[in-house]
């Protein structure tokens, strides 16, 4: 079947308040199944998980449920997916437990597209440990970061490359299986492990189909909220690789994996939200859920779903930027050739007066750096960034004409 905004929109309670959101990037807005789905799990019998009491087993599937879900998102295997508070959170525990073994000469690789939530961990840690920090620096008349960028930094002496799927500031999109390939091939000195390779997918999620395993990263974040679903992150592994790794936690807890990654009692909730936002995702082309029995594996409907998604807001992408090119005066960042449906925008008058005239007119797109501060630097717009406009799967072509006429009319204010 075809990509139906019309009739997905109709699932999103907050859009009938009349806005256009182009603030997506920041955090997408909710569909009524991931709200009753949260609302349903903190009303049913539940209890600590277990498999005696039915209260006990509901929790337990919910959990168990989520994992298999973020799974079929991600083409990762489900015993690996670790659920946390942020990805930010997740990522900050990581750099904590494989730093633990660092020392002197050993050397930590992170880019300046990057959101902080991939570098300042993987900085702090270096730091703490006495190891070398090497940055991965991006073409500011480009915006693109390719295998060459990361390959001229690494060495026998790499322990982790954090690299993004995609920035959350410009939209640019690396060449993720190539550069993960380069680092797995650099090796390790001294009998070492090869360098293991971080990425922060938590913009790319939200825009394309993931396949872990085909890019062959060693771990892989994301966050549920930038996807329609709740506010909580998720880190997905190998397990055998997670065997490998020792973080700190309380006496009683498991040591079994996931779970000796999950600090305390899960958030059983959000992770039932979490389930329903990627079916939501995988039912996008047929959104009659008496048809999915024998639609085929979840993971096929939501590759299918998520190819409909980037060629959707790609057209729309096209539309805003031959809207913007007529505009005197407006400048747009983003310009790498493979990009998300995300667009840094430097606009006369000043980009957060921009920010605020669009809000006025109900179209909210926000003005600033994002967390990707690195980025904002190197473009030379300091920590104040600019104007991003960032579509979503419910983005429509009315939206479109919101911005560009709000836009239009600023510039001759």
């Amino acid at each position: 079947m075809s990509y139906d905004v019309a009739a997905l929109r109709a699932r999103f309670p907050a859009l009938a308040a009349g806005y256009a959101h182009f603030d997506g990037p920041g955090g997408s807005q909710v569909p009524r199944e991931v709200a009753r789905a949260v609302t349903a799990t903190l009303t049913a019998p539940i209890a600590n998980r277990g498999r005696v009491t039915p209260a006990e087993r509901f929790s337990d599937d919910v959990v168990l449920a989520a994992r298999r879900a973020m799974a079929d998102l991600l083409g990762a295997d489900p015993r690996g997916v670790v659920f946390g508070r942020s990805m930010t959170s997740l990522t900050v525990d990581l750099a904590h437990t494989l730093s633990q073994d660092w020392g002197p000469g050993d050397e930590v690789v992170v880019t300046r597209l990057d959101h902080d939530a991939n570098v300042r961990p993987w900085v702090l840690a270096a730091q703490r440990a006495g190891a070398t920090v090497r940055w991965v620096d991006f073409d500011p008349a480009t915006t693109e970061l390719g295998v060459d960028d990361v390959a001229e930094v690494l060495s026998g002496r790499t322990r982790v490359v954090a690299v993004t799927g995609a920035s959350n500031l410009v939209g640019t999109r690396p060449p993720i299986a190539e550069i993960v390939a380069r680092v797995h091939a650099a090796g390790g000195d001294g009998g070492r492990d090869r360098a293991v390779c971080v990425v922060d997918g938590v913009h790319l999620t939200a825009h394309a189909a993931v396949d872990v395993a085909a890019l062959g990263a060693d771990v892989y974040l994301c966050s549920p909220y930038k996807f329609l679903g709740p506010h909580c992150g998720v880190l997905a592994a190998d397990p055998a690789f997670l065997e490998t790794l020792h973080p700190d936690k309380l006496l009683p807890a498991t040591d079994a994996v996931p779970e000796r990654f999950e600090l305390g009692t899960l958030p059983y909730e959000l992770l039932a939200g979490t389930t329903a936002a990627v079916d939501v995702l995988a039912s996008l082309l047929d959104p009659d859920p008496t048809r999915h029995a024998d639609g085929g594996p979840r993971r096929d409907r939501l590759v299918a779903a998520m190819a409909a998604v980037e060629a959707h807001e790609d057209r729309l992408r096209a539309r805003i930027e031959t809207g913007l090119a007529w505009m005197p005066g407006v400048e747009i960042l983003s310009r790498a050739a493979h990009r998300t449906p995300t667009l840094l925008v430097r606009v006369p008058g000043g980009d957060r007066r921009a920010h605020e005239g669009l809000a006025e007119r109900g179209v909210f797109a926000p003005a600033g750096s994002f967390y990707a501060i690195e980025a904002s630097r190197r473009l030379g717009l300091g920590d104040d960034g600019a104007l991003r406009v960032g579509l979503a799967p419910y983005s429509d072509d009315e939206d479109v004409d919101r911005l560009l006429d709000g836009l239009a009319a600023l510039a001759v204010q």
